[in-house]
């Protein structure tokens, strides 16, 4: 993508950043409480990664909430879903993005999310495991083509990594 004007939507060219998987029990949150969670996960990782602030860019987040069948869920070699709700959350941003800082609140505001998420009837208390993986630069392949993290900054508008990109680079076409 080194090259494009970004004059198009984003997620037309399929620049999806970042990826963020999430692994709950089977049954342990309903439709509104998945639904929650992928909203509440988007919302945490925006604010950790100082987006910019065009609407569009909203669509380059893709958060799945995938659910694991009763009893493929072990810890310490035992299923513990009744007595919690471990959920595993695999955060994939562009390499550069999030640093220390950024990683540690983005662990705490997804907690947080998942915590409260969890239906109030349930008395198994959420025990998460976040896990942020950082796409090295080159790696990340979009709809056939390579993007690199100046191509990230144009698209999503970090503003903290605008200095990588050309004056207006990040001008986005209705």
């Amino acid at each position: 993508m080194v090259g494009s004007d970004y004059s198009h939507t984003p997620g037309s060219h399929g620049g999806i950043i970042p990826n963020i998987i999430v692994k709950v029990p089977e049954g342990a949150f309903d439709d509104g409480a998945r639904a929650a969670l992928g909203k509440g996960i988007h919302t945490a990782v925006k604010a950790v990664e100082g987006w910019g602030d065009d609407p569009r860019q909203e669509v380059l987040t893709w958060v799945l909430v995938e659910e694991v069948k009763q009893g493929c869920f072990f810890a310490g070699g035992t299923d513990q879903t009744s007595r919690i709700i471990p959920v595993i959350v695999f955060l994939y941003p562009p390499a550069g993005v999030i640093d220390e800082a950024g990683r540690a609140e983005a662990v705490r505001r997804i907690h947080q999310v998942v915590a409260g998420a969890k239906p109030p009837n349930d008395p198994r208390r959420v025990a998460t495991s976040i896990m942020v993986w950082d796409v090295t630069d080159g790696t990340w392949g979009a709809n056939g083509e390579l993007w690199r993290l100046t191509d990230f900054a144009r698209a999503a508008g970090y503003k903290h990594l605008q200095h990588l990109c050309e004056p207006g680079a990040t001008r986005i076409a209705p």
